[in-house]
């Protein structure tokens, strides 16, 4: 399974923000990552340069690589609509991204270990595909014998009320993707059009 395996506070350090989940480690060090980041002054980018930095950040963010990416970016074109929020919309519509945001799991990369490892259903049938795109109505929840697992039920904290594309039940331990999220509601600090620009050159 394709996936990033890196050092997860190297790439906050090298955009300067928690993109990859915890950022408690920024405030202990934020230069960027090298035996002369403390010293190296963080230079003035070229808009090319923007562009790819931009789609950088979303593929760590959503954590895909560059042909998952491009595969996503692909069909956002071919939708109805603005390229840039379609994109953001099938990110946000990923099965492990939707476990994530109803609190799961405490990570995406978390969430993502879930749904590989089958503990996750859509519609009552088990998914185990990370990238599966859920559509609007489409239920999410966890298989029986997980629901009764500590380890995974100790980590569900539940659902952050500004998203309000999902809904899920902490007794039930079931949620509902009901729409495709706005752009203004997802929080992700990401210039999507500055991919857009990148993959129109």
């Amino acid at each position: 399974m394709a996936r990033y395996t890196g050092p997860k506070t190297k790439i906050s350090r090298i955009f300067g923000e928690p993109i990859t989940g915890n950022g408690k480690w920024l405030t202990k060090n934020s230069n960027p990552p090298g035996m002369h980041g403390a010293n190296r002054k963080r230079k003035t980018l070229g808009e090319y340069a923007l562009q790819l930095r931009e789609k950088q950040k979303a593929k760590y963010t959503y954590g895909l690589l560059e042909k998952q990416f491009r595969k996503t970016f692909d069909e956002a074109s071919r939708r109805k609509g603005v390229t840039g929020e379609n994109l953001i919309k099938l990110l946000e519509a990923r099965l492990d991204n939707t476990v994530f945001r109803m609190g799961i799991a405490p990570s995406r990369q978390a969430a993502r270990q879930l749904v590989s490892h089958k503990h996750i259903t859509v519609n009552g049938e088990v998914v185990n595909v990370p990238s599966y795109s859920l559509k609007p109505g489409e239920t999410i929840g966890l298989k029986n014998k997980s629901a009764v697992n500590a380890s995974i039920t100790g980590n569900v904290r539940g659902k952050n009320a500004k998203f309000n594309w999902i809904d899920f039940s902490e007794t039930e331990l079931k949620g509902t993707f009901i729409a495709y999220p706005e752009r203004e509601s997802v929080p992700e600090n990401i210039k999507e059009q500055l991919i857009v620009e990148l993959y129109s050159k």
